[in-house]
């Protein structure tokens, strides 16, 4: 949850934004995020400390980019989901996803 949220601040789609964020690092990372607090530290840290999920180093830089971005303290900073998409485009276009067998028997491929 975006740290407004846990502040019980006013909500609206850059809090939803921000959670994306939080998925997209966890499908970056293969982790669950901060399974090593209980949810009042999570509030905490979250919500009042400023802490942010921490990043590999070895993630691409493009995608590194792209969290950082849903994660901005500032809920005005935070891009918009039609300019997350954009942005998710153009990764698309540099890291083509291979179609696979699997895929175009479910009907996802050409």
């Amino acid at each position: 949850m975006a740290p407004e949220i846990f502040r019980s601040e006013p909500s609206d789609e850059k809090s939803d934004v921000y959670s994306f964020g939080v998925v997209l690092w966890e499908l970056a990372t293969q982790k669950i995020p901060w399974d090593t607090l209980n949810p009042m530290q999570v509030i905490g840290a979250v919500g009042f400390m400023d802490r942010r999920l921490e990043i590999p180093e070895d993630l691409d830089p493009h995608w590194v980019s792209l969290i950082k971005s849903c994660w901005h303290s500032d809920p005005k900073c935070r891009p918009t989901f039609k300019e997350l998409l954009e942005k998710l485009k153009a990764l698309l276009k540099r890291y083509p996803v291979q179609k696979t067998k699997s895929n175009i028997m479910a009907g996802q491929g050409d």
